[in-house]
Formats: structure tokens, sequence, C-alpha cells
């Protein structure tokens, strides 16, 4: 193994070990959830508005890290409204699909069960206060997740 790998594998490590101990912290010191994949489910069924930090390895995508980091600020910015949490980079690879995600990091948002939005990727925080708030006032609605149209026998197809 090369010297610069073996000094990749090493940074990675340490920055996985860094970006957990943040989210331990982020645990400990806030509302904030860490979920495996039962507590995601639990997590969305639950109501009132919550959100879900989509993560992403740190080495891989530095955003994630900024995006966790803002999560206690976006909190203090809802009030009481929002419930929050944090799912792994593995769990979240698990659930992309689900929730249409196509860019790191993701902050999900959901309500009574329901999908409402996301906010994808690192955002200045104007824009964050602006679509968060969008967020809190859209109605649910579908994720835009892979899925086959149905239609009754008869019924005109949605795509002409």
């Amino acid at each position: 193994m090369s010297e610069t790998v073996e000094f990749s594998a090493i940074r990675a490590a340490e920055m996985k070990e860094s970006f957990n101990l943040l989210l331990e912290r982020l645990r400990a010191q806030s509302k904030i959830m860490l979920l495996d994949a039962e507590g995601l489910e639990s997590f969305v069924m639950e109501g009132d508005d919550g959100m879900v930090l989509f993560t992403q390895e740190p080495d891989q995508q530095p955003e994630t890290w900024d995006v966790a980091v803002i999560l206690p600020e976006v909190l203090k910015l809802t009030g009481d409204r929002l419930r929050a949490a944090i799912i792994s980079p593995e769990l979240a690879r698990k659930e992309k699909a689900r929730f249409g995600i196509t860019r790191w990091p993701t902050l999900v948002f959901v309500r009574d069960g329901g999908y409402v939005g996301a906010i994808e990727g690192m955002r200045n925080w104007d824009e964050y206060t602006r679509e968060i708030a969008e967020m809190l006032d859209k109605p649910v609605g579908r994720a835009p997740s892979v899925g086959i149209p149905v239609t009754a026998v008869g019924e005109a197809s949605a795509c002409h």
C-alpha cells in the first residue's frame, strides 16, 4: 500500500471518529436523536413535524459536517415545533430511494407519518430560514422516490 493511500485511510478513519463524537455531543446537548432503522420508522410515524439529517461519510462529503453543526440553531429557529434526528451514512444510503434523495447531506422533513419535503446540500443561513419555514407550512405529500404510476383501467394517463 502506498503512503498516500495509507494516509488517506488513516485520515478518513480519524474524520469518521471525530464526526461520531460530534453526533454524540449533539445528542447529549440537545434534543437531537441518533436513529437506527427501527428508530427512523418510529420517528417518521410519530406525530407532528420532524426533520432527519441524512448523513454521508464526512471525508467524502464535508458538507455533512457543516449541516450537523447547525442543527441546534435550526431547532432554536423553529422553537419546539421540530423534532430532529440524524441517521448514519449506512442507513442513509439504504433509505435514499424511499425519500428520493439525490445529494448529500439532506434534511428530510416529515409530519404525522408522511413526507413533507427535503433540503439537499448545504445552504446559507437565509436560505435555510426561508426553506425551513416553507417546509413547516407545506402539506404532507408523496416522496419523489422511484415508483411506477398506477392508473385505473380506462383512465387517462398523466404522462401524456
